[in-house]
């Protein structure tokens, strides 16, 4: 194993750095050799820092980047099961599984994480409502546990619902089994609509998104008066082989993963980029550069899925300050509070363009799992507003009275005092912390910060 180096370590939104002992193990053994002399501030597991905030992140203690952990072991091309180690991507999978007729059967809006980092902070996509979250497709993993054992764990059990969702902190994830999604093609049939205000959007997903097994809706944060929440909503499936032009190139290999790079942003970019004025000329043109209505179009899945992965280090747009990705879910019956809370950001003129609302199904039994039946609202601000970490806590004061929470694994700030209303099985997870890690061994600065 590489001699340890102590390095600056972030969250993708390139807030808060804390240095760390970075150790890249190469094997299961030396993944429990660095569990064993992680030290007194003890470590936590680490895919491709994908995770906004500091859930990946432990000052003065160490970090493990298991991505050296990323072999394939088997598929069944029959049943579509997977076995893997946790290090590996899912652009990975995706490379492997598409020729084989086969498919992740959640993904979020980067393929560019790990297996483990998706079983630890229970990864939702476009298709909730319809097929839930990550952990509802895993079988079973295996767990490198505080004490140096390995377990095995499978759906249904305690220590499976804790870990899923439990951001790293029940222990290693060694490797997965995980359930896939079958596929005819490597295209999508989208369509593509406009909405002219949040209750015009709130009203076309209510009404039609059971048609859609992927659904999701860019909104105008900055939009106001009869515009206010206005949206475009791309909506879709897995397009069926008979769907393809005859003869073209795609019909000649359906299931040929294609994907396309931008050069990347310098890794310095002035700060005041964003402003609200480039940010409201941007949602302007997006909005009225979408179709009114398009019905079939057919899109590349990584077009359709990971529009931002095209363009590498996308970061670092918003300048040295980093940039706070804030997410929150309220229940079915609290539609005022998302109205709410909407008109609240457009009134405080928050520069922000990546912002996508979306419906959720079922909640998953994870107990840390953010999704529940409701509306989830994910918006980018630039780090560096003033008085954004007092107005986002009073939003967080918002969402907690109407019954909802944050995402943990994209949160940085959030007031540990709020954790329990919003996560009501909060105290189930630390009472089986307590007893599977006693002497805190797997710590995060997010477990600090929210005493998890």
């Amino acid at each position: 194993m590489p001699a340890p180096r102590t390095v600056p370590v972030t969250g993708w939104g390139r807030t808060a750095p804390t240095a760390a002992r970075l150790i890249r193990p190469r094997s299961y053994e030396e993944a429990a050799e660095a569990v064993r002399t992680c030290g007194a501030r003890g470590g936590i597991a680490r895919g491709l820092g994908r995770a906004y905030g500091d859930a990946a992140q432990n000052a003065g203690g160490a970090v493990l980047d298991m991505t050296g952990l990323d072999r394939i072991h088997a598929i069944d091309a029959d049943t579509g099961t997977l076995l893997c180690d946790a290090g590996v991507s899912l652009h990975r999978l995706m490379e492997v599984l598409l020729p084989l007729g086969w498919f992740v059967p959640v993904t979020p809006g980067t393929r560019y994480v790990t297996v483990g980092g998706a079983i630890g902070a229970d990864i939702h996509g476009k298709n909730h409502h319809v097929s839930g979250s990550f952990s509802r497709h895993v079988l079973s993993f295996e767990l490198l546990t505080a004490d140096g054992g390995v377990h095995s764990v499978g759906r249904g059990t305690p220590l499976f619902d804790a870990t899923c969702g439990g951001m790293g902190l029940t222990g290693v994830i060694l490797t997965v089994t995980l359930q896939l999604q079958p596929v005819e093609t490597a295209l999508m049939s989208v369509d593509t609509e406009r909405a002219a205000d949040l209750d015009d959007l709130l009203a076309r997903l209510s009404a039609t998104d059971h048609r859609y097994r992927y659904s999701v809706a860019w909104i105008d944060l900055l939009a106001r008066g009869a515009s206010l929440g206005r949206a475009v909503l791309t909506r879709g499936d897995h397009a069926p082989l008979d769907a393809l032009p005859a003869g073209s190139r795609a019909r000649r290999r359906p299931l040929a993963f294609r994907t396309t790079r931008l050069p990347a942003p310098p890794p310095v970019l002035p700060e005041g980029l964003l402003t609200r004025r480039t940010v409201g000329w941007f949602n302007e043109l997006w909005y009225r550069k979408a179709p009114r209505a398009r019905m079939g179009e057919l899109q590349p899945l990584a077009a359709f899925f990971h529009p931002l992965d095209g363009v590498p280090h996308w970061n670092r747009i918003y300048g040295r300050s980093g940039f706070v990705q804030y997410q929150f879910v309220v229940g079915y019956g609290h539609e005022d509070a998302l109205r709410r809370i909407v008109a609240r950001i457009s009134e405080r003129r928050c520069p922000s363009f990546l912002a996508v609302l979306k419906r959720f199904g079922d909640a998953d039994p994870g107990w840390l799992s953010f999704p529940l039946p409701g509306w989830t609202l994910a918006l980018d601000i630039p780090a560096g507003l003033p008085g954004l970490a007092a107005f986002l806590d009073e939003l967080d004061e918002e969402v907690a009275a109407a019954g909802g929470r944050v995402y943990l694994a994209k949160d940085s700030r959030l007031r540990p005092d709020l954790l329990a209303a919003m996560y009501p099985r909060l105290d189930d997870f630390r009472d089986l912390r307590a007893r599977l890690d006693p002497h805190g061994v797997f710590v995060s600065d997010l477990a600090r910060r929210l005493a998890l």
